[in-house]
């Protein structure tokens, strides 16, 4: 009866918590579910907590499996998430930090350099306030040390030596501290043991809190003692780790997205539960090798970057960097910028990739200075009548979208104001009570959340209760009595949604408006930010190629357009006036001319791309004989053809820096000079040997100054659907 109870409750709450989490997010994408066992215990890891209380929302909405989730003590006591953490059957954990009190006196080392080991302090009390294994927390986020034995009360010895720069100086010159007391988590550990043998998952997350950094915490080992622990003390249970990655694409913000992704499961080998029962050194290192194995598959269904400045940057040059001249689902967003990062990790000390990663940022300077985004640079090039005709269309659609979203706006702007207040204070606190948060971010969703599900219930209780009083003046039946009020709610509730749905539209429409006024009353501004951004495109393509052989062996350029869903693509027009005779083809010339190897961190295989062996390959290079040879086909038709290609809708190519090459020298410029008739002799020189010099020569004697411009469309982090 407890049991079916527990199902009860827990599919009431998991229905509760999808209608808060189709609320407060935009769009919530899954990838990679089919790798969850449906059979067996399986422990769900889950990195990086950035959203407090709303990861486990997430993990439940998507993992298709019950579960348990381990839970710090503290919380349980809190209204509203201890109640509905009841209902899902969570574990709670006493934390060590939960119960750290403020130490008495002030402590400092005895000395640095001949007693590194000894603690001294004047007005404490060591032998009440700490004892062995128990931590003392040094302020402003210097760390913490061990106590080996408490020597008295106001002398001690730690376990290993301070090394920590900022640590040793507090301690050199005399610091408060917290003391932390040793907590032992044995029973913990026999509840999901006990849990695992049922068949039930459990759900952790073993960076031990929530934090708003770009990277992965440290792990803590506790992971390791459950799964390990539960097949030692059950032979024959066959224990699962799935990781678990949380993408989140600006997570405090109301109507964001985000993308949950599975990777595949961690086996735990007899070896290592034999290591682990016979204790000692053999026990560490087998809960090190599968703390490690967690880690390694934490970071392969995750964004790791070293800072969030560098996390902007790659986000930046991905979408400089575009596979295709679609748009991207937004997994294959993550999917890039996880690759981008291990490039970046391997390369960023060479001199080219340090220079570009400069200009990048720069690039992103230049966008914020003038309030557009990446995505929208291509649209400031549509001519002024167009532009103005798009800026006239869109003004009016903004004005109606805002007058639809106007009467939901009045309604909801006491709980809008009171959650933003609160949820900020909440952060603050956080932040103050933390030592790895970098501006309590990570709390902001949950108390948004929070404040929604007190308030909007009480506004609508509220305006139900102000047309009850109003009614009564009436002399109407009982029945309508109670209708009316009732209905009221209902119509402010289903206004409420519609104004949100038109809102965020709204919106949309209004960042699309910046371009377009850019365009019309600073055209030269919106010349220099598409020549830089070509440029840029042309230089991160041509970097990419260089390093990406030296460290990966297997690449698919073509794996992102396979594996996209086809746009549809205008069919190429025939010439009559080709130089050789013959009509141009388009798509004959696309497949004929040798590709760029534009598939950066692109996998050849769709179950197996995790793997940094699997991420390039590299086709041999092309001569310039061949490249000639295919361009003689097209002759003046090509040329003809390029003069037309001024917008995306006219531009089936997907060639993603203006090349068809696989050489860093071939662009369309050149592919312009080539077209000039030229000595066959000549062809059989190396691509990579062309001067670039000389192809603008050749292109400025054949007379062509139009270089065509390609618009290629992308996902910005966070505005996904361009209003066209």
């Amino acid at each position: 009866m407890g049991l079916q109870l527990q199902r009860i409750t827990y599919a009431i709450a998991l229905w509760f918590f999808n209608i808060l989490a189709g609320l407060f997010f935009r769009e919530i994408r899954s990838r990679g579910s089919h790798r969850i066992p449906m059979d067996k215990v399986v422990i769900f890891v889950v990195g990086p907590h950035s959203n407090q209380f709303v990861d486990p929302i997430m993990v439940m909405r998507e993992c298709k499996r019950q579960v348990s989730f381990l839970i710090a003590e503290k919380s349980m006591h809190q209204r509203g998430i201890g109640f509905f953490a009841r209902m899902v059957n969570a574990i709670p954990v006493i934390r060590p930090q939960d119960l750290a009190v403020k130490g008495k006196g002030t402590i400092q080392l005895y000395d640095r350099k001949l007693e590194p080991l000894r603690i001294v302090g004047q007005g404490t009390s060591f032998l009440t306030q700490l004892a062995p294994r128990s931590l003392i927390a040094l302020p402003n986020k210097a760390g913490q040390v061990e106590v080996e034995h408490v020597v008295s009360d106001t002398e001690l010895l730690i376990k290993r030596e301070v090394k920590d720069l900022k640590a040793l100086a507090l301690l050199s010159e005399g610091t408060a501290y917290k003391c932390v007391p040793h907590v032992d988590q044995d029973a913990v550990y026999r509840y999901v043991h006990d849990q695992l043998r049922n068949n039930q998952c459990i759900t952790i997350f073993p960076e031990g809190g929530s934090h708003d950094r770009a990277e992965l915490l440290p792990l803590k080992a506790g992971v390791t003692l459950m799964a390990l622990g539960a097949m030692a003390k059950y032979p024959g249970l066959d224990v699962k780790i799935v990781p678990c990655g949380l993408n989140y694409f600006h997570a405090h913000r109301f109507r964001s997205r985000a993308v949950i992704e599975f990777g595949n499961p961690i086996s735990i080998t007899p070896d290592m539960v034999e290591k682990y029962q016979t204790g000692g050194p053999a026990k560490r290192e087998a809960c090190g090798k599968l703390l490690d194995a967690i880690y390694d598959g934490l970071k392969s269904v995750t964004v790791n970057a070293e800072s969030y400045e560098t996390l902007m940057m790659i986000q930046a040059a991905r979408r400089l960097y575009k596979p295709a001249h679609r748009k991207l689902p937004l997994s294959s967003v993550v999917d890039l910028n996880r690759r981008f990062v291990i490039g970046y990790n391997l390369f960023k000390n060479e001199p080219k990739v340090e220079d570009l990663r400069q200009r990048v940022l720069a690039y992103n300077q230049l966008l914020k200075y003038y309030g557009i985004r990446d995505h929208q640079v291509s649209k400031t090039d549509l001519g002024r009548k167009s532009t103005l005709l798009l800026l006239m269309r869109r003004l009016v659609f903004f004005a109606f979208y805002t007058l639809c979203s106007f009467p939901g706006a009045i309604l909801n702007l006491p709980v809008v104001i009171v959650a933003k207040v609160i949820s900020a204070k909440k952060a603050d606190a956080a932040l103050r009570g933390s030592n790895v948060k970098i501006a309590g971010r990570d709390v902001l969703a949950t108390w948004k959340l929070l404040v929604g599900l007190v308030l909007v219930p009480t506004l609508y209780a509220f305006y139900g209760l102000v047309v009850f009083l109003s009614v009564l003046r009436y002399d109407l039946p009982l029945q309508w009595m109670l209708a009316v009020p009732s209905i009221t709610i209902v119509i402010v509730s289903m206004v409420s949604y519609a104004s949100l749905r038109f809102g965020e539209v709204g919106m949309d429409i209004a960042r699309s408006l910046q371009p377009l006024v850019m365009a019309l009353l600073d055209p030269e501004s919106a010349q220099v930010l598409r020549s830089n951004r070509e440029k840029l495109m042309h230089d991160i393509t041509d970097v990419i190629n260089e390093f990406g052989p030296q460290a990966f062996s297997d690449f698919d350029a073509d794996y992102i357009s396979r594996h996209l869903p086809s746009s549809p693509t205008p069919t190429p027009s025939k010439s009559t006036g080709s130089t050789n005779g013959s009509s141009f083809n388009l798509t004959a010339m696309r497949q004929r001319l040798p590709r760029l190897n534009s598939g950066f961190f692109q996998q050849a295989k769709r179950m197996d791309w995790l793997d940094d062996k699997n991420i390039f390959a590299w086709d041999g290079a092309k001569t310039v004989s061949a490249t000639k040879e295919y361009l003689e086909v097209a002759g003046e038709d090509f040329l003809r053809w390029m003069s037309r290609s001024g917008s995306e809708s006219s531009t089936p190519l997907r060639s993603r820096s203006n090349s068809f090459s696989n050489e860093p020298g071939l662009s369309m410029t050149s592919l312009q000079s080539l077209m000039t008739p030229t000595d066959s002799s000549s062809s059989s020189s190396s691509m990579a040997a062309i001067d670039p010099a000389e192809l603008a020569a050749a292109a400025a004697q054949a007379g062509l100054k139009q270089r065509p411009t390609f618009h290629i469309q992308d996902i910005d982090d966070e505005t996904f659907q361009h209003v066209q």
